[in-house]
């Protein structure tokens, strides 16, 4: 806004310009941070990769969500990963937050390569719902969770973000989900 009114002749700097806005009320409009909120009545499990020696693959599991920005909108991304590996095992987009395609992901990774003896993810809703532990716990998987604001935990994922962010998706735009998907397959 700053650059754009400059542009136009008019003498402002940024800190003045962020102070109107606010007192306007106006904010960008994207997905806020807050894709890990727990659901209150689901369960939270314990963090179980501390001190742990990963040694081999499908020892620990990790996914995690992030938000993808779009020409118009945005489609949430989840990743299934091997820690030893850091191997993707798989991903869904979806334009939605619920559960069911991060369901899809670890049905699709569980198919592929077996369970793990550990899974392990953030304290989100999507994460901590019935149809999510329920389905690790059939496969006898162990669940352990990050605790919260504690990124570190799960620090190869958050990893795994920011490369494809800033070395794919920020260089190029997509107008709908499945070109997404197949820049993302590619």
């Amino acid at each position: 806004m700053t650059r754009h009114l400059r542009r136009l002749g008019y003498r402002v700097n940024r800190k003045h310009i962020q102070r109107l806005m606010r007192l306007m009320g106006l904010e960008a409009i994207y997905p806020k941070p807050k894709t890990s909120q727990p659901h209150p009545e689901h369960m939270v499990y314990p963090y179980l990769l501390r001190d742990m020696n990963i040694d081999r693959p499908n020892q620990v599991w990790a996914a995690d969500i992030t938000y993808i920005p779009m020409t118009r909108g945005f489609m949430f991304l989840v990743a299934v990963m091997d820690w030893y590996s850091r191997k993707v095992l798989s991903f869904k987009l979806s334009n939605t937050l619920d559960t069911d395609f991060c369901l899809e992901a670890v049905e699709e990774a569980l198919r592929i390569y077996g369970p793990p003896d550990i899974f392990n993810t953030d304290q989100g809703a999507q994460f901590t719902s019935r149809a999510f532990t329920g389905l690790l716990d059939q496969h006898q998987i162990r669940i352990s969770m990050d605790g919260r604001g504690r990124v570190q935990d799960n620090i190869f994922i958050e990893r795994l973000w920011w490369t494809i962010k800033y070395q794919f998706l920020y260089l190029w735009s997509f107008d709908n989900g499945s070109e997404l998907r197949i820049g993302l397959e590619e």
